[in-house]
């Protein structure tokens, strides 16, 4: 058991990255199969037609699919090496998601305004879910890093 302790704190920083990126790739995931395909409330880009729109979310999930993947063979790797660490790990992904979902609302939906989460609505509670949920991922995600630090 020390062996793998020693193997968890010595490649820790790599749960932690292996975390973020899945939580990138998670929250994205979803979002694209929920907002996108199943509710069709938005594209990824909704600034030109429907063709575009629907390659924007082609090229999006394509993002969503390789960070995922990307990280599970680093996930993998990190098992082969016996320096697998859950807690650590979980917080990263809670950490990648809620940033992830946090740029979304504010850089992409407010500032650069590529699409909103919803049209013709009163787009006040949701952004305030949106947004509020991802900081709640961050700090969730930040306090499971702390307690792993050492």
């Amino acid at each position: 058991m020390t062996n793998k302790r020693n193997n968890q704190l010595m490649y820790a920083k790599r749960n932690m990255w292996t975390g973020i990126l899945f939580g990138f790739g998670l929250v994205a995931f979803i979002d694209e199969v929920v907002f996108h395909q199943l509710l069709h409330w938005h594209h990824f880009y909704d600034k030109s037609t429907k063709d575009i729109g629907l390659v924007s979310d082609g090229l999006f999930h394509a993002f969503s699919f390789f960070a995922t993947i990307g990280s599970s063979f680093l996930l993998a790797d990190l098992h082969r090496r016996h320096a697998f660490w859950l807690k650590r790990w979980i917080g990263g992904i809670l950490l990648g998601a809620g940033v992830f979902q946090l740029y979304d609302g504010i850089i992409q939906h407010k500032l650069m305004g590529l699409h909103q989460i919803r049209y013709n609505v009163n787009i006040v509670p949701y952004d305030l879910i949106w947004n509020i949920s991802a900081v709640i991922m961050i700090i969730i995600g930040l306090v499971l890093l702390n307690r792993t630090r050492r």
